[in-house]
C-alpha cells in the first residue's frame, strides 16, 4: 500500500467528515427538514473531492519539493540557511523601533521588515557561497595548521566524457596548475563505460582510455577527484545535464568538445576549454624570426613544403617540396590564427641569413 493511497483514504475520511459539517449548516438555513439528505449529499462530494484533491495538498507538493532539493547543493542549501537566519536577526533588531510608529505602520512594518530582510539575507548569501565558505575553510586551516592552506579545494570543476577520453587532463592535473576537485558525476561515468562496452573497437578502445586516464588522475594526490551519484531528473542528454549541474553548484565544465563550450557559454556557465589552453602555450614567433623545422610533407600549393613544431604548429614553408624529411632554416612570414590552431607560413633562409644565426 503506497503513501499516497494512505493519505487519500485520510484526506477522503476529513473532506467526508467536513462535508456532513458543512451539509448541516446549509439545511439549517435552507430546508432543517432534509437535514440527513443534505448531510450525506455534501458529505459524499466532501469524500470524494478529498479522494482526488488529497494527493495535491500532500504527497505531490512534497515530491516536487524533494526535486527542486536533489538539484541543490549542501553548500547552497547551507548558505541560504545562514542569509535567512542572519536576515531574521536584523528584522529581529528593527522589530521594536518599528513597532513604536503609529498605527497602521507599527503593526504592518516589522512583519514587512522581517519578509524582506529575510529575502535579502538569503539571496546575499546564496550569491556570494563559494567567498563566504572559502573564507571559513581559510580560517579553519590557518588555525590548525598555522598555515595557510597549500591548494583552494573548495572550487569544485565539472568533467565532461571527451576530455577524460582525451586523455591531456591528466597530464595538466600533474602539473598542479589546476586549482580545486574534479567532480564526475555518475552519468559521465555511465557514458564512458558505454563507450568502453561499444562493439566498435575504435569506440570501446576510447572509452578504455578514458578509463585509464581516470585511474591516474585518482592517483594523482595534487587535485581530488569525487564520482558524485548527483543527477539532474527529467533530462536524458548527458550535455544537458552537465550544463544544468554546473549551474546549480556554480561550477566551470571542463572539456574540449566545441558544442557543449558554445552551449554552455550562452548559458552563462564558465567553461575551461583544454584545446584553447593548448592554443594559448604554444609558442608565440613574429614575421622575420628563425627557426628549424623538419619537412615531412607537400603542402597543399605547388613548391609547398609543411612541417611540425614541437607543439603541433604547422609550418607551411615556401618552395620547401624539395626539402622534404631534411632539417632547414626557414625565416617566419606570417603567422595565422585559425580555429583549429595557430599556423605559420615562412620561407627558406638565404645563404647569409643561416650564418648569422650560426654566429
Amino acid at each position: 500500500m503506497s503513501v499516497e493511497f494512505i493519505f487519500r483514504l485520510i484526506g477522503m475520511i476529513l473532506f467526508g467528515i467536513l462535508g456532513v459539517y458543512v451539509g448541516e449548516r446549509f439545511a439549517e438555513f435552507s430546508d432543517p427538514r432534509n437535514l440527513l439528505y443534505y448531510q450525506i449529499l455534501v458529505g459524499l462530494v466532501g469524500a470524494l473531492a478529498g479522494l482526488i484533491l488529497t494527493p495535491f495538498l500532500t504527497t505531490r507538493p512534497v515530491k516536487a519539493l524533494r526535486v527542486v532539493l536533489s538539484r541543490v547543493s549542501v553548500q547552497t542549501l547551507l548558505g541560504g540557511l545562514l542569509g535567512l537566519m542572519a536576515g531574521l536577526i536584523l528584522a529581529a533588531l528593527l522589530a521594536f523601533p518599528l513597532s513604536l510608529l503609529p498605527e497602521p505602520f507599527g503593526n504592518i512594518l516589522p512583519f514587512i521588515g522581517a519578509l524582506l530582510l529575510s529575502y535579502i539575507g538569503v539571496m546575499v548569501f546564496i550569491m556570494r557561497q563559494n567567498e563566504i565558505f572559502s573564507l571559513f575553510r581559510l580560517n579553519l586551516s590557518a588555525r590548525s595548521s598555522g598555515e595557510p592552506p597549500a591548494a583552494d579545494h573548495s572550487r569544485t570543476i565539472l568533467l565532461d566524457t571527451s576530455v577524460i577520453i582525451d586523455g591531456r587532463i591528466a597530464d595538466i592535473a600533474r602539473t598542479g596548475f589546476l586549482m580545486g576537485s574534479l567532480l564526475i558525476p555518475r552519468f559521465v561515468l555511465n557514458e564512458l563505460q558505454f563507450i568502453a562496452d561499444s562493439p566498435d573497437s575504435l569506440r570501446r578502445q576510447r572509452g578504455r582510455r578514458g578509463m585509464e586516464v581516470l585511474a591516474q588522475l585518482q592517483k594523482n594526490a595534487t587535485l581530488p577527484v569525487r564520482i558524485s551519484d548527483i543527477d539532474v531528473e527529467g533530462v536524458r542528454e548527458v550535455d544537458d545535464k552537465l550544463v544544468i549541474l554546473a549551474r546549480q553548484l556554480r561550477a566551470p565544465i571542463l572539456t574540449n568538445d566545441y558544442n557543449l563550450n558554445r552551449v554552455a557559454e550562452l548559458q552563462g556557465v564558465a567553461v575551461l576549454n583544454v584545446n584553447e589552453l593548448a592554443n594559448a602555450v604554444k609558442s608565440i614567433l613574429l614575421p622575420g624570426e628563425a627557426l628549424n623545422v623538419n619537412i615531412i610533407q607537400e603542402g597543399k600549393e605547388p613548391g609547398q613544403g609543411v612541417g611540425y613544431l614541437d607543439d603541433g604548429t604547422m609550418v607551411v614553408v615556401e618552395d620547401g617540396r624539395d626539402h622534404i624529411n631534411r632539417n632547414v632554416f626557414v625565416i617566419v612570414t606570417k603567422v595565422l590564427q585559425t580555429a583549429a590552431g595557430r599556423m605559420i607560413f615562412a620561407r627558406l633562409a638565404e645563404k647569409h641569413e643561416i650564418e648569422e644565426m650560426n654566429r
